[in-house]
């Protein structure tokens, strides 16, 4: 990985053969300028992957912001909350503040997140990548030394660093404990949408853990949903099968208090449950539900300490680091299945 420093509004003049005074008054549509000159600038901005710095006391030339622009899907779920704080007490040590915007998980949302960071000419990019984004744009940016890391999930189309929990290992384990108790018909309420990295990989530690343990995978058992009112729903159709499950593993936290929500509304307390994150209150349900928990200030702290790596000239090559998950044994997932 390049470690070079980035594009300064005095590299984009050198290019053109202007000065600088002229390369801002195109760049701010600020005083006469020939249809010529300004687009050789603009060719040369989108050449040297220049992005003007938007904060007043920044505008001197190459002086970068002392931000971190922070990309996430959720602003309202608490996982993503710890990350944040994780990463936010991590770079405060090097007096560097953290901006923080939600994608929604909609791609072209993303986008424009993160080129409103770097127009802020931020100095760390740490983006949560959304289904179907490509992230190839970013390449000029950390090509020219801007360290990007992608977190919770993997991007596409650019080789940087990313920090990811041991998703498909943690749910593989946390529905062999399932089985262990006995259990043969599992059901599964994972998240939308079904291409998300997260979604799919601990589908497949569901399904591997079905098929250690000789069991069959019934696609019959596998539920979706993109909220908690969704899991609330996927979680009674899957109860109202003919044959249903006996256990469930929810994908995620949202997943699982739907999952608790459902079962305690229809007093349903036979059902053995396992969630893949913890949730808040967890010990306090009856029974205390037993989950596999990822780490979230781990991930958080990782991505910090990788991107400021980056940024003190660490220029090996890109790297993926997963966090591994632990097994947290509280009560839900030993309900033993019943007899035949």
């Amino acid at each position: 990985m390049a470690a070079s420093r980035r594009p300064t509004l005095a590299d984009v003049a050198r290019e053109v053969g202007v000065s600088a005074k002229t390369v801002s008054r195109v760049l701010n549509e600020d005083g006469p300028v020939s249809a010529q000159t300004r687009e050789q600038v603009l060719a040369a901005v989108a050449k040297l992957g220049f992005q003007p710095n938007l904060m007043a006391r920044n505008m001197r030339v190459g002086g970068p912001d002392t931000t971190i622009g922070l990309v996430i899907p959720d602003l309202g779920n608490p996982f993503f909350g710890a990350v944040a704080r994780a990463i936010e007490d991590t770079v405060r040590e090097r007096g560097l503040t953290l901006l923080m915007g939600s994608s929604a998980d909609d791609p072209d949302r993303e986008r424009a997140l993160t080129d409103k960071f770097l127009a802020r000419r931020v100095s760390i990019l740490i983006v949560v990548p959304s289904v179907g984004a490509d992230h190839s744009h970013l390449t000029s940016h950390r090509t020219a030394g801007l360290p990007i890391v992608f977190l919770d999930r993997p991007g596409v189309g650019l080789p940087t660093d990313s920090i990811v929990s041991s998703n498909r290992a943690g749910a593989q384990e946390g529905v062999a404990h399932l089985i262990a108790h006995g259990h043969r018909r599992i059901g599964f309420v994972g998240d939308l949408p079904v291409k998300l990295y997260t979604r799919r990989e601990r589908l497949a530690g569901y399904r591997a853990a079905l098929r250690a343990a000789g069991l069959p995978h019934d696609r019959s058992l596998v539920a979706n949903a993109h909220d908690q009112p969704g899991a609330e729903a996927a979680t009674a159709q899957l109860l109202e099968l003919a044959d249903p499950p006996t256990a469930l593993f929810a994908g995620n936290n949202i997943m699982a208090l739907g999952i608790v929500a459902e079962l305690a509304r229809s007093k349903r307390k036979d059902v053995a449950v396992v969630a893949f994150d913890d949730v808040s209150l967890a010990e306090a349900l009856e029974p205390a539900l037993t989950v596999v928990a990822q780490d979230p200030e781990e991930l958080g702290r990782n991505a910090a300490a990788t991107a400021l790596a980056r940024l003190d000239g660490d220029s090996s090559r890109a790297r993926t680091i997963t966090v591994p998950t632990r097994l947290i044994v509280r009560g839900s997932g030993e309900q033993p299945a019943p007899k035949p």
